[in-house]
C-alpha cells in the first residue's frame, strides 16, 4: 500500500515549509528511516525521514517550492505500484490542527462580468479581478486583459502589481530579500522590544580566574562562553524567577535549566540551546557548543536543537566589544550580555591596578523579574566568575 510523505509540522504556528533538496530522486528504492530530502523552516534546515518502506514516487513539489503543511508531496510505493490519484480521500492527514492544506483540483474559471463595457471602452474585467485590483492598488485602465474577449483576470492583475514600477529619474535600489533567519529574528526581536518590560543592569567582572581555568582545561577545547554557560547554569539554581518564562499572563518556572548560546549565521543569529547545562560537565558543554556551531554554520540545526532554551547568553567579546544590551528572546525572562576581557586599570585595596576586566549586561522582563531578584543574580554569577568552581 502506498505511503504518502506530507510536508510535516516541525514548529509550534508553521504553516508552510520550503523543500532545500531531495536526497532520493524519484524511483530510487527507500528504507525506513533513510533521509528523503531537507526542509527549511523558520529555525533551521531538517532532514526528514523516510516513514517507511518503498520506491520514490509521485513527487509533486521540487527544490525551492514552499509547500503548506500537510499536504502531500511524494509517495513511497511498492514495486509495480502506481501513486495514487489526487483526490480528498487520499489526501494526507494533518500533523497538527493548523490551516488546512489546499486538494489539488483544477483552478476555478474566472466568472466575467455581465455588465457591458462603459462608454469610453472601460474593460471587462472579473469580479474577482476588480475585488485584486482594488486591494493591490492597480490602475486597471492600463492592464491588458488575457482572458475571453479580452477580459482582466486576476492572474493579470497579479503580473501587474508585481510588476517593477516605470524607470524614474533615479530609481531606487531594489530591496534585497529576508532569508528566512533573517525574517524570524527581525519579528521577534521587533515583538520583543516593543511588548517586553526590558530592564538593564550592568556589572563588570575581574576575568583573570576565567582566563586561568581556561588554560588549565585546555584553550583549544574549552572557550569563555562554554565555561560561562556552565557557571551561569549552576547560578540559576539558585535564582529560579532567572530562569523562568511568562506565559499567558503568568510566570512559569521551569524545570530545567537549559542555557541558549546566541550564535552568528548567515542572516542573522540563531540561539542554539545546551539542554540541562547545570548538570552537565564543562568539556561535554564544549563539545556540544561546537558541534552546534558547525550545524549552524552549515545551516542543519534541528529543531531540537533550538528549542526549550531557558535563559540566554550572548557573547561579543571575540569581536572587541566591551559592553552592549540584549533584547530578551520570549517566552525567557532574562538574557546576559558579554563583553570582551580587556586589561582596565582598577583600584584594589586603594591601589591601581591592571587586571583583565570584563562587563557583563543583564536584560531582565520586568513582568517576571524585578530590579533587586535580578542584581542578586548578578552579583552572584559575578563572584561565580572570580571564583569559578566547576
Amino acid at each position: 500500500m502506498a505511503t504518502s510523505v506530507v510536508m510535516p509540522a516541525l514548529e509550534m504556528a508553521q504553516e508552510t515549509g520550503k523543500i532545500v533538496s531531495w536526497v532520493k530522486k524519484e524511483g530510487d528504492r527507500v528504507s525506513k528511516g533513510e533521509i528523503l530530502l531537507e526542509v527549511e523552516t523558520d529555525k533551521a534546515v531538517v532532514e526528514i525521514e523516510a516513514t517507511a518502506d518503498g520506491i520514490l514516487a509521485g513527487v509533486k513539489s521540487r527544490e525551492g517550492d514552499v509547500v503548506p503543511v500537510g499536504t502531500t508531496i511524494a509517495w513511497l510505493v511498492a514495486p509495480g505500484e502506481t501513486p495514487p490519484a489526487d483526490s480528498p480521500a487520499t489526501a494526507a492527514p494533518m500533523a497538527r490542527a493548523t490551516t488546512a492544506a489546499p486538494t489539488p483540483t483544477a483552478p476555478p474559471r474566472e466568472t466575467r462580468e455581465t455588465t457591458a463595457p462603459a462608454a469610453g471602452g472601460a474593460p471587462q474585467i472579473s469580479p474577482k479581478a476588480r475585488r485584486l485590483a482594488k486591494e493591490k492598488g492597480v490602475d486597471i485602465s492600463k492592464i491588458r486583459g488575457t482572458g475571453p474577449d479580452g477580459t482582466i483576470t486576476s492572474e493579470d492583475v497579479m503580473k501587474a502589481a508585481d510588476a517593477p514600477p516605470a524607470a524614474a529619474a533615479q530609481p531606487a535600489q531594489p530591496a534585497s530579500t529576508l532569508s528566512s533567519v533573517a525574517r524570524l529574528m527581525a519579528e521577534r526581536t521587533t515583538q520583543s522590544w516593543t511588548q517586553v518590560p526590558h530592564f538593564f543592569l550592568v556589572r563588570e567582572v575581574d576575568g583573570g580566574a576565567l582566563i586561568a581555568l581556561r588554560e588549565k582545561l585546555g584553550a583549544k577545547v574549552v572557550t569563555h562562553t562554554d565555561l560561562l554557560v556552565a557557571l551561569t547554569a549552576r547560578t540559576l539554581v539558585k535564582h529560579p524567577k532567572l530562569n523562568a518564562s511568562w506565559d499567558n499572563g503568568n510566570i512559569r518556572l521551569n524545570s530545567a535549566i537549559n542555557v541558549s548560546v546566541a550564535m552568528a549565521v548567515q542572516d542573522g543569529v540563531v540561539g542554539a540551546v545546551i539542554p540541562n547545562a547545570d548538570k552537565t560537565a564543562v568539556s561535554d558543554i564544549a563539545t556540544l557548543r561546537k558541534e552546534l556551531t558547525e550545524r549552524a554554520r552549515g545551516g542543519k540545526l534541528k529543531p531540537a536543537d533550538v528549542t526549550g532554551g531557558t535563559f540566554t547568553i550572548t557573547n561579543l567579546g571575540m569581536y572587541d566589544i566591551d559592553a552592549f544590551n540584549a533584547i530578551i528572546l520570549p517566552p525567557q525572562a532574562a538574557i546576559l550580555a558579554v563583553g570582551r576581557i580587556a586589561d582596565r586599570v582598577v583600584a584594589i585595596n586603594g591601589q591601581p591596578a591592571v587586571r583583565p576586566m570584563m562587563t557583563l549586561t543583564l536584560s531582565g522582563d520586568h513582568r517576571v523579574v524585578d530590579g533587586a531578584q535580578a542584581a542578586v543574580f548578578l552579583n552572584d554569577l559575578a563572584e561565580a566568575i572570580r571564583q569559578p568552581n566547576l
